[in-house]
């Protein structure tokens, strides 16, 4: 279900798409449907619907079919789900999930099923201290076990209902050819004038249908989103989740509540991550790679042995970014799509690459721009030098064989050859490509004038 409004969002944004952990909280509940292979995922939209429509299009799990059935307006949870009745086979299990609840685990989902069997009515519960707000489950005796007998909302329970701790999460699962006849028999006959999916259970215990609960004591599992504050909340449960079972793989985080994880991060053994990095897209980390404190990197694969130095800054788009083995990069690098660079590279403090490779052995130390290139094996790119591969229309690239020495504050203008051995002396611009082995100097020439003075401010009136 993900019709909902969201107004304590206080945002235009659709509340389903908001984000957590770096992406919908929509798409977290259709992953969930995916990893428990379900046939199909049926996405009830309302406000926003042809933007949350069009978003989740885009994010759908490889296996996964999905529809979308519109609720328009919206009268209430039972409502909700007669839009999606039509397009529901009868001889599966429909399994009632909110797109604004992203933390339910794939186990707890799996227990839920198999309660309900195909044959029962099976609903997630928790025991809160505090139940406000939530619908209370009325079972047939004090125990546990005891049968449910009904679903009754906040608004509408007594007192003595009232004080009941267990409340229903909003999850169910239901065979689908008794959920059809059931929500044929809702009415809006309530508080809130709303067709409310709870009654169903009423219905039945009237059929004689067995209705079973599945209690959990982690309240992060069924919590929703209804504000920035509720979301902030989440991201920290989720953040601590992806931490922990970063360490159980035996990556060592220096902090695990100062680590943010926006994508997917897979890390090889003896990998250690400082404070204060964050990592989105896909990102792989090979053995004992070492990340700084305070580094952002986003769709990189980073060899073993690595060392990425604080405060830099990896992100590689749609093309990726790769480093090689060995390879030392940072402080206060930055690496941009496209970036590869090869084994024992080295990229120092201020130093931007994009849509550049360097070979083994290549070093640019210090403040410099690598960009369209190609760096041979061991070469040395001085400090301030750079590649100028835009004319203003067109990107050039750069070719620069191994073994060249670039000195410092050099200009290459693109399209240009640097041949194998060769050097080029500090401050020159080089607009034509160089014979290997040579030595090549474009700079003016040097003048020094005698008894030269330099200007002087007038004195203060």
């Amino acid at each position: 279900m993900a019709a909902g409004k969201g107004t304590r969002m206080k945002s235009r944004l659709p509340k389903v798409l908001h984000r957590l952990g770096g992406r919908a909280l929509l798409a977290h509940v259709i992953d969930c449907a995916a990893r428990l292979s379900a046939r199909q995922a049926v996405v009830i939209t309302g406000h926003g619907a042809a933007e949350v429509e069009s978003a989740m299009g885009r994010e759908v799990p490889a296996g996964l079919g999905i529809s979308f059935a519109r609720q328009e307006p919206q009268l209430g949870t039972g409502h909700a789900v007669q839009q999606a009745l039509p397009l529901l086979a009868d001889d599966g299990i429909t399994l009632v999930l909110s797109g604004d609840v992203p933390l339910t685990r794939v186990e707890t989902l799996e227990a839920l099923l198999v309660q309900c069997g195909g044959q029962r009515l099976a609903l997630l519960t928790l025991s809160m201290a505090d139940p406000t707000g939530y619908g209370r489950i009325v079972r047939a005796g004090k125990e546990t076990s005891a049968q449910v007998r009904a679903i009754v909302e906040h608004k509408d329970a007594s007192d003595a209902e009232r004080a009941i701790s267990e409340i229903y999460s909003g999850i169910m699962a239901v065979p689908t050819r008794l959920l059809r006849g059931w929500l044929a028999r809702l009415d809006n006959k309530n508080a809130q004038n709303e067709y409310y999916l709870t009654d169903i259970v009423k219905f039945a215990v009237t059929d004689g249908v067995a209705v079973v609960a599945h209690q959990i004591s982690d309240a992060a599992q069924v919590a929703g989103v209804n504000s920035p504050v509720q979301l902030a909340e989440l991201e920290r449960v989720h953040q601590l989740r992806m931490a922990t079972a970063l360490m159980e793989q035996g990556v060592r985080l220096a902090d695990p509540a100062r680590i943010d994880v926006r994508g997917t991060l897979d890390c090889a053994q003896d990998v250690e991550i400082d404070v204060n990095c964050v990592f989105s897209g896909a990102v792989t980390l090979g053995e004992g790679v070492s990340i700084g404190a305070n580094c952002m990197i986003a769709n990189a694969r980073i060899a073993a042995g690595a060392v990425i130095h604080p405060f830099t800054h990896i992100d590689g788009e749609k093309l990726g970014v790769q480093v090689g083995e060995g390879a030392l990069v940072g402080p206060f690098a930055r690496l941009r799509p496209g970036a590869d660079l090869g084994a024992e590279v080295h990229i120092g403090n201020f130093v931007e690459v994009k849509n550049a490779s360097l070979a083994r052995g290549a070093k640019a130390n210090h403040l410099a721009y690598v960009g369209d290139a190609a760096l041979g094996e061991r070469v040395n790119y001085g400090a301030g030098s750079i590649t100028a591969n835009y004319d203003g229309a067109n990107k050039h690239r750069t070719v620069i064989e191994a073994d060249v020495h670039i000195g410092s504050n050099c200009v290459l203008v693109a399209p240009v050859t640097i041949g194998a051995g060769g050097t080029v002396g500090a401050g020159s611009t080089i607009t034509k490509s160089t014979p290997p082995g040579t030595l090549n100097v474009a700079r003016g020439k040097q003048v020094s004038l005698e008894n030269w003075q330099r200007p002087v401010k007038p004195p203060k009136a």
